[in-house]
């Protein structure tokens, strides 16, 4: 008798105007690194996943240059909220809400999302 192992791959999803969207596989993200997901309109969503398993998704536009750059920032807290900075100008964006923390005016979109 072979056993195959079986595998059960949990996937992000996140939650779009016309409902849950499937992003991609929990494994493809790395604790304390982003991940830039192509949404169906065309937009980009930066994903990250933290060191204890939370998922967040905003924007991957930085507001400030116009790049789509958040996936490849550097991830942190502040005061107990989670961040990650933009790499061409360092503002700080909360991965939970998106404001800006370096400047009240500017936020980018949070996404709800999960795996499932």
């Amino acid at each position: 008798m072979t056993l195959a192992v079986e595998t059960t791959t949990l996937k992000v999803q996140l939650r779009l105007a016309g409902g849950w969207f499937t992003a991609c596989g929990l494994d493809a993200l790395l604790p304390g690194r982003g991940a830039a997901v192509l949404l169906p309109d065309g937009r980009q969503v930066a994903l990250f996943r933290d060191r204890a398993g939370r998922l967040y998704a905003i924007d991957n536009r930085d507001p400030f240059t116009g790049a789509a750059v958040l996936s490849r920032g550097l991830t942190g807290t502040h005061e107990g909220r989670p961040f990650v900075a933009s790499p061409l100008l360092k503002q700080r964006f909360d991965l939970a809400g998106g404001e800006c923390l370096d400047d009240e005016a500017v936020r980018v979109t949070a996404y709800e999302v999960r795996a499932v």
